[in-house]
């Protein structure tokens, strides 16, 4: 009887155990996938959802793609709460700061603040972003960082992640991130180990690759931090490897097909953003390819898709999946503990090929997110009713589906509308390197078929037979959502179906 007690309490302990991760997960993906739920009309107040907070250090003021990116994150920048835009060194030497460069930046948007307000509330005062401008040291590598490097950013740093919050704080690295390490290195020296664990654990980086050697030094000293970055520096050939450097690297650096080019050509953004008013005017031309820093943005973008938290999941900044990476040639040092870093995508290119490679997961959604800047350079400068607005992605049914073997699953977004009463195309489609079961037919290599597939309503049978690997897991189904406004804009929804 003893025996068969046991057992019964370990089965009704597992269960709990899973019941709990799935409701964790419920949750997760609900609020996600609702992000634009309350969004209709003109300018609704909780348009973007839940704001991410973010801390930016830029080596603004050497290849002018910072300024480029900084440009299209202040059209964004009622999706966050701004807590840090750090100047870090930059010039030949890596000993000059520039801060004025940002304050450039942010008073063009001075002068448009007002109108991007009409079309989406919660864009910061011009006052709010001055006063979060900071300046590192002008020391590059881990000489900036030790007894007396702190400075105001590293203060500003440790201020924001000492604020009484509990959202995490998304520390986006655009250059080198010594002044992230001297605030690390600084609370490690005058707190406790606990205090140091509860400091760390409220961090989120998302770095554009290794662009001085703190960056390894991080990772190696505080091996519980969420980092995510493509290991390596540019002098090895790291860039050419990167994940970000899909946003428009095809032709530099990542050397790449599959995308659409011509929307990141200086001639698409004369067009669709340097003609559009004051913050257009000091959007400069690209030296060697168009913003690289923006896709540590992007990710987090409340845009339906993009679930910050779950990096492997996929989105507009990419899609990232944790392990060790061994040693590339490029590497600055040998990586010792997990991190996010490259996972690769398969998905069909504009030249009518299939291409599978890391970079795939950000340019697979180029035409959504330059759209997308180019409509919101419009809000800069036109009235609401001359310019076109995103559509409100609305499901009809839970964002979490638990399935059997052979069941069918029926989908539907009835409720979906636009704010301008434009059109809406629909498309449902599987994200399946997001996934844990396989989706497709190891015998035909068709990918699981989705019935109605372009309908606000659609359906599948969860597949039984020769699916590879076989067995129970999750499958992510993404519900694209585009209008027929000019520029036509795409927001999302996820549905993640367990099958058990």
């Amino acid at each position: 009887m003893q025996g068969i007690s046991n057992k019964w309490i370990s089965m009704r302990n597992d269960l709990i155990s899973r019941l709990s991760r799935c409701c964790a997960l419920l949750v997760m993906v609900v609020l996600t996938s609702n992000q634009f739920a309350s969004a209709q009309g003109d300018a609704v107040d909780e348009s973007v959802g839940m704001k991410h907070r973010l801390f930016v250090l830029t080596d603004i003021g050497g290849d002018p793609d910072d300024q480029m990116s900084m440009v299209r994150l202040l059209t964004y920048a009622n999706h966050f709460d701004i807590e840090g835009l750090v100047a870090t060194p930059t010039g030949a030497d890596k000993n000059q700061l520039h801060p004025e460069k940002i304050q450039r930046i942010i008073n063009a948007y001075s002068q448009v603040r007002d109108n991007l307000e009409r079309h989406e509330k919660g864009f910061p005062s011009t006052d709010e972003l001055l006063r979060v401008v900071f300046k590192g040291v002008p020391i590059h590598d881990m000489a900036g960082v030790g007894e007396g490097k702190d400075s105001p950013g590293s203060d500003q740093l440790i201020r924001a992640v000492d604020r009484d919050d509990d959202r995490p704080l998304w520390v986006n690295v655009w250059g080198g991130p010594n002044v992230l390490a001297q605030a690390l290195w600084k609370v490690r020296n005058t707190r406790t180990d606990l205090e140091l664990q509860q400091f760390v654990s409220k961090l989120r980086v998302y770095a554009i690759s290794d662009q001085d050697n703190s960056g390894p030094w991080i990772r190696k000293e505080f091996p519980n931090l969420f980092y995510i970055v493509t290991p390596g520096v540019n002098a090895g050939g790291g860039f050419h490897h990167a994940t970000w450097i899909a946003i428009g690297g095809d032709n530099f650096h990542g050397r790449f097909g599959g995308a659409n080019y011509q929307l990141v050509t200086n001639e698409w953004l004369n067009k669709n953003v340097r003609s559009k008013g004051p913050l257009g005017g000091v959007y400069p031309h690209w030296k060697f390819m168009m913003e690289g820093d923006t896709p540590a943005f992007l990710y987090l973008l409340n845009n339906g898709l993009n679930a910050p938290e779950n990096p492997n999941w996929g989105g507009w900044g990419g899609r990232y999946e944790l392990y060790t990476p061994r040693k590339e040639k490029w590497f600055l040092e040998e990586e010792t503990r997990p991190i996010w870093t490259n996972a690769q995508d398969e998905v069909f290119g504009t030249d009518g090929k299939w291409h599978t490679s890391n970079h795939a997961s950000i340019w697979r959604w180029r035409s959504a997110y330059q759209n997308d800047f180019s409509a919101r350079m419009d809000w800069s400068i036109k009235d609401y009713k001359d310019a076109n607005h995103p559509p409100v992605v609305q499901l009809d049914h839970p964002a979490y589906i638990e399935a059997a073997p052979g069941e069918r699953v029926e989908l539907s977004a009835t409720s979906s509308h636009d704010p301008d009463g434009d059109a809406l195309s629909y498309a449902w489609f599987v994200y399946a390197e997001a996934g844990t079961r396989g989706i497709s037919n190891a015998s035909t290599g068709v990918m699981l078929d989705i019935k109605n597939h372009d309908q606000a309503k659609a359906w599948f049978d969860v597949q039984t037979k020769r699916v590879m690997p076989p067995g129970t897991g999750t499958m992510h189904i993404i519900l694209a959502v585009t209008d027929h406004g000019t520029p036509r804009l795409t927001r999302y929804s996820r549905v993640i179906v367990n099958v058990q």
